[in-house]
């Protein structure tokens, strides 16, 4: 389909596109904000507002006409059609994958790695980032012409007038260089990968917006909304000195709920039930980890009691494996609106399960039916429920000595229907038994459960571990009423399509879903209602993490790089061209 044509579409079924307003004060301004981790492009435009269904939507092949999951079409720049054709031209010849390979290559071969035990930002080890902020001033002179720059706590770099994206990347163990086929920080490139650390986490990201960016201005683009970029630098380290700051920098300058959309790192698209879906996830689990403490008396191990501490422990953490968390798919949930999609537009999946989600938002035997199917899939179940881990244990301190106290910590990853008070009333009454069979005085959170002032033999304790617990994020609004993603939607489609020049809506799937870890978003859940966490890269749909992430033998096809660099200039043309409400 011709991109004259499909404007024509987009004018029908996305009004207001065309309509310019003048832009209003920057404190009463919308924004986008697209986060990669670490870079925040944050581009001032209005919510597009959708006040009719969508046209030419594929039903797949339920029964009854029944639309579980309905898609947006290709959403292609009109305004800006001609600067995207011509970007679109020059992504696709050899001179731009070559300024593309040096681009990321050159990043990567500066190391960012970042570790829990850095200290502030005042201590040296931070300066290794100032390398990587005069490369992207060298590399970029455009973007860094035309955006003004604050550093925020130091290394934090805010462009004003563009994503959130991180440029800090996982440590590579000295122990496993050997086991890299390409040295981890040498930004090889074999005539088809980009090889190293941060290629595809999240280098790639920061990089990639920034490419476009460039690329756009050489073009002649002029945004006629304001862009912010805010580039954090310890998001794999969670983010409080980079994204907490640069959070409080924007909602000083903008305010809550300035901001439209944010897209950060997440999902990407693959092929999943025989169908090529892309899963921007609308919503993350909450996290708690829980210190369970025992102490009793101490002495010599020839006149043992009968439960030491460490023996108390253990039954207590057997207590929690044999008592998991209850799980159910809850309608309307992220989880749930993901499979609604598989069962309409996936055609592997199973007869039986298409015809449970087709009758389970009205039918309570049906939704169960579909859950005890989908819950034979582990990892699903997992993203669903909330789960826990028992992950570290210590006790005792010799052979012949019993130990006066013993401890363990238990990982919990909260869903996104329940909550920081439900996860730890649940355990506090799972254990509550055992702490009375064992005469043990109990508190948890700071409350006593027992009498304190009972005599007992020792105590039990729980305790959020380390740092405090964080709430499941809010949940993305995802429907057809919903602007954001509706726009987000039809950006994918139409660089996935422009990618491989091939038209059509139903080429790739748009379905919702969620991200069972935690990124730093976390801090800017106060600036939009509209978080996504996408990174449209190929092999990373429903919640997937692409080759070598974390792991030795990081790379990214240099062809999936150029894609991302698309997505992100379809991205912002289409906002760009938004009207105000």
């Amino acid at each position: 389909m011709s991109q004259a044509n499909l404007a024509e579409k987009k004018a029908v079924e996305l009004p207001g596109v065309h309509a310019r307003t003048s832009t209003t004060k920057l404190c009463k301004a919308k924004a986008i904000a697209s986060k990669i981790g670490l870079v925040a492009l944050a581009i001032f435009a209005s919510t597009y507002i959708i006040k009719t269904p969508l046209n030419g939507i594929p039903t797949g092949n339920l029964k009854h006409g029944a639309d579980l999951c309905p898609q947006a079409d290709e959403l292609v720049p009109e305004k800006n059609g001609a600067i995207w054709e011509s970007i679109g031209h020059t992504y696709g010849t050899d001179e731009f994958k070559t300024r593309a390979v040096d681009w990321l290559g050159g990043a990567v071969r500066i190391p960012t790695e970042t570790s829990d035990d850095m200290g502030d930002v005042t201590e040296p080890v931070w300066k290794k980032f100032l390398p990587l902020h005069d490369y992207l001033k060298e590399s970029f002179p455009l973007l860094h012409t035309n955006l003004q720059l604050t550093k925020v706590n130091t290394y934090g770099l805010f462009h004003s007038s563009s994503p959130l994206i991180k440029a800090n990347v996982v440590p590579v163990l000295e122990t496993t260089i050997g086991e890299w086929q390409h040295p981890p920080f040498s930004g090889y490139f074999d005539g088809e990968k980009i090889w190293g650390r941060g290629s595809c986490d999240d280098k790639s990201g920061v990089i990639g917006i920034m490419s476009a960016i460039e690329t756009m201005l050489e073009s002649g683009f002029k945004p006629t909304r304001t862009v912010v970029i805010a580039s954090g630098f310890d998001e794999e380290v969670s983010g409080l000195r980079g994204a907490g700051s640069l959070a409080t920098e924007m909602l000083e300058r903008f305010g809550e709920n300035a901001f439209t959309m944010l897209v950060d790192e997440g999902p990407g698209y693959g092929e999943v039930y025989g169908r090529v879906i892309a899963g921007p996830a609308i919503g993350e689990k909450g996290s708690l980890n829980v210190r369970i403490k025992v102490t009793s008396p101490g002495g010599h191990s020839s006149l043992p009691p009968p439960h030491t501490s460490i023996g108390m422990l253990a039954e207590l953490l057997v207590q929690y494996e044999k008592h998991p968390f209850e799980v159910h798919l809850t309608r309307g949930s992220p989880t749930y609106r993901n499979i609604q999609c598989m069962a309409q537009h996936a055609p592997g999946v199973s007869p039986s399960l298409k015809k449970h989600m087709l009758r389970a938002e009205h039918c309570d035997r049906a939704l169960r039916a579909a859950e005890k199917e989908l819950f034979e899939d582990r990892g699903f179940m997992s993203l669903v429920g909330t789960t826990q881990a028992i992950n570290l244990v210590e006790g005792g301190v010799k052979v012949n000595a019993l130990p006066e106290q013993a401890w363990a910590v238990v990982d919990h990853r909260i869903s996104t229907e329940s909550s920081l008070a439900t996860t730890r009333a649940r355990d506090i009454k799972l254990l509550e038994s055992l702490a009375n069979d064992f005469n043990l005085s109990y508190t948890a959170f700071g409350t006593h459960i027992s009498n304190a002032d009972a005599p007992s033999y020792g105590t039990l304790t729980l305790s959020d571990a380390f740092v405090e617990g964080l709430e499941p994020s809010p949940v993305t609004p995802s429907g057809q009423d919903a602007a954001p993603f509706q726009l987000l939607s039809g950006t994918i489609k139409t660089t996935y399509n422009s990618h491989r020049n091939i038209s059509g809506s139903d080429a790739i799937i748009v379905s919702p879903s969620i991200k069972g870890g935690n990124t730093d978003t976390r801090f800017y859940w106060k600036l939009t209602d509209h978080i996504f966490r996408y990174g449209h890269l190929e092999g990373t749909s429903g919640g997937g993490i692409a080759s070598g992430v974390h792991t030795v033998n990081e790379a990214i096809p240099v062809n999936t790089f150029i894609e991302r660099i698309r997505f992100f200039t379809t991205l912002i043309l289409n906002v760009d061209e938004s009207s105000l409400p």
